[in-house]
């Protein structure tokens, strides 16, 4: 995700919101009744985001699909609308209204860091992402250095934090038996890759 510029507006409703994007050329994040413009991501954030959803698709099991950054999803407890970088659902997509354009029920996203947003990616997002039912996975993946956390949801509920950052190391989604090699993640994202 790009930058944020918060916009100074009296608090909108949901239904106000997504009628504005609806319309709007470009995309703003909503939460807490304020919409937030996304600014264009550096080289790195788009590289990074389209390789991601290259190999998760590659991979992807029967029944379960790929979507890019594209695609609008709603954590309904906490009236958040936001655009991951990337993601995967599995089964019947819910979506919210009778658009087609906001998702409910995301089993993993991916968000790809930008120094403006990260405080707000690892703390307040992944608490939100927290609160989606249907959420298992979710991958942070730096853009400055060869770094990806993955989260994984465990049976009692707890969240298992993994880490991956060595030459040579793959991250692996063990319920959707998918392997992330940081190698080609970073392919053409890095200088020093």
């Amino acid at each position: 995700m790009g930058d944020m510029v918060s916009l100074p507006i009296t608090p909108l409703t949901e239904e106000q919101y997504l009628s504005i994007e609806r319309h709007a050329e470009t995309k703003s994040e909503f939460h807490d009744g304020q919409m937030f413009a996304m600014t264009g991501g550096s080289f790195n954030h788009s590289v990074l985001g389209g390789s991601m959803v290259a190999i998760l698709h590659r991979q992807m099991p029967s029944g379960c699909r790929t979507f890019s950054s594209d695609l609008r999803i709603k954590v309904a407890p906490a009236g958040l609308y936001t655009y991951p970088d990337a993601g995967v659902i599995c089964g019947e997509p819910q979506f919210f209204g009778n658009q087609g354009d906001v998702l409910l029920n995301p089993l993993l996203l991916v968000e790809v860091l930008s120094p403006s947003t990260e405080g707000y990616d690892r703390g307040k997002k992944f608490e939100l992402y927290r609160t989606i039912a249907s959420l298992r996975e979710y991958l942070i993946v730096h853009q400055d250095q060869r770094r990806v956390e993955h989260y994984s949801k465990q049976d009692d509920s707890s969240w298992l934090l993994r880490e991956y950052a060595s030459v040579g190391d793959s991250v692996f989604i063990a319920r959707l038996n998918i392997k992330i090699p940081l190698d080609e993640l970073y392919a053409g994202a890095l200088d020093r890759a």
